[in-house]
Parts: structure tokens; sequence; C-alpha cells
């Protein structure tokens, strides 16, 4: 039988945090969270599940992913946020393996994400196959600020478990588009720093590729009003990133 460490990465996670950890029940031989500044009740919570917890500024979510794996016990590292919870189905694969003698390195799931409670099918939101467990021997997260990964041997193939990871997105619009600004501003930097050209059109040019990307090819316009919702957020993210990128570019040069 295996062991397996969990790793949570939180920040004012209190109306979420419970669903995640009570899913972790049988399956996390420990859990270990790194919080970066919370001041609602996530810590309290995470405390009476016996987590342990760290608190740490968020420089990166590669970087702190890969902190919370460096903190962890076992081998094997299931890592999960907040917002997410092991649906009963992949449950029930995690108990399975922890039975056995795992025969992968590397394991995803497909996550299926909610926007303010609705299962979004298409956007390019589902499967949205995601790699969550894997032996840190052979495996661990990358450092990219924005879009992290779990990064190994081109030799390693993943194995897909059976059932979903279920990420609460958001509970209401206005949450989502305030936590999709924070990201932008972690990738302005990220395009800033490459040292690429950033036109007066690429805010418009890059929002409207990403409308439509999320809307016609990956079929938005199939998820109705809520497929129109996430297709102008996707539109008002890049904008956002470009636009503050191209600010950060001619600070740069005025210095």
């Amino acid at each position: 039988m295996i062991k397996i460490s969990a790793t949570i990465l939180t920040l004012n996670e209190e109306r979420r945090i419970e669903a995640c950890l009570d899913s972790l029940r049988d399956i996390a031989d420990e859990i270990i969270v790194v919080d970066s500044g919370s001041t609602d009740a996530t810590l309290d919570i995470c405390r009476r599940y016996g987590c342990k917890i760290t608190v740490r500024p968020l420089a990166g979510f590669g970087a702190q992913r890969q902190y919370a794996t460096s903190l962890t016990t076992h081998s094997y590292v299931l890592a999960i946020d907040a917002d997410e919870s092991l649906s009963p189905v992949a449950r029930k694969s995690l108990l399975e393996l922890k039975k056995g003698d795992p025969q992968h390195r590397v394991y995803a799931f497909s996550r299926l994400n909610f926007y303010c409670g609705y299962a979004v099918r298409h956007c390019g939101w589902y499967p949205d196959t995601q790699i969550r467990l894997f032996d840190k021997r052979y495996a661990n997260w990358n450092l990219r600020d924005v879009h992290e990964r779990v990064i190994f041997r081109d030799s390693v193939r993943p194995e897909i478990l059976k059932g979903d990871i279920l990420h609460n997105r958001c509970e209401s619009p206005g949450d989502y588009e305030s936590t999709l600004r924070r990201q932008a501003a972690m990738k302005a930097a990220v395009i800033a720093a490459e040292g690429k050209r950033v036109t007066p059109l690429h805010p418009l040019a890059k929002g409207f590729a990403a409308f439509f990307s999320t809307y016609l090819s990956r079929r938005g316009i199939l998820d109705g009003s809520v497929g129109l919702a996430i297709s102008r957020h996707a539109f008002h993210s890049q904008h956002c990133a470009y636009t503050e990128a191209r600010r950060l570019k001619r600070a740069h040069r005025k210095n």
C-alpha cells in the first residue's frame, strides 16, 4: 500500500476549502497547505483537518507548487487546488491505486470546470486533462509563474485515472473576473520579460483571437449564454495582459 501526500495552495478560500479537504479523506496520508496570506478563516479550517501549514508569499504558481512538493514526506504527491474536489469515481480510483503497487510515475485526471455552478462541457474546459498525481523522484512542477505544469522525462507516459477533478472556478462572474485580472498581471510580466515587441494592436488582436478560439474553435457556442460569458472573459483577460505588458515595456524603456 502506498502513501500519498496532498498539496494545496490557498488564499482566502474559506468558502471552498472544506469540500476539497473532505474529498481527500482516506486518500491523503498528509496534507501540505502553502498559504500566501489568507485573512479569512481558511487556515482555521485547515487546522481542523490536521493540515501542515506554511505561509509563504506567492511569487509564481510554479515555484509555489514546487515548494509545496518539497515539504512532502511521501514519494507520491497529489496536487489539488483549494477550489477543487475529487469526484466519487476519482476517489475510488485513488483508493484502489493506494492498495496496490503503482505501475506508473505520473497520473492524470479529467477536470470538470464549473462556472457559477454550471458544468461547462465546451470552451476548452472539458476534459481539461490535468497531471495531478506523480512520483516526485521522477517528476515535479516547472517554475512558470502562470500556466505551470508537471514536467518529466520524455519516456514517461502519464496514465489517465477514471473520474474527474471538480473545479469550482467561481461563485459569480465578478469573482471569476478578479481571478483573471490577477493572472493577467502575472502573464503581463512574463510577456514583458520575453523581449518581444508588443504593438498597440496586440491587446485587441490577442483579445479577439481568444474570444473566437473559445466561442467557435472550442465550441463555447454550445454552452449558450455561459459559453458567451466565458468567451468574453477570455477576451478581457488577453486584452488586459497585453495592455499591461505594453505599459511595463514602456516604463522599462524610460528607466
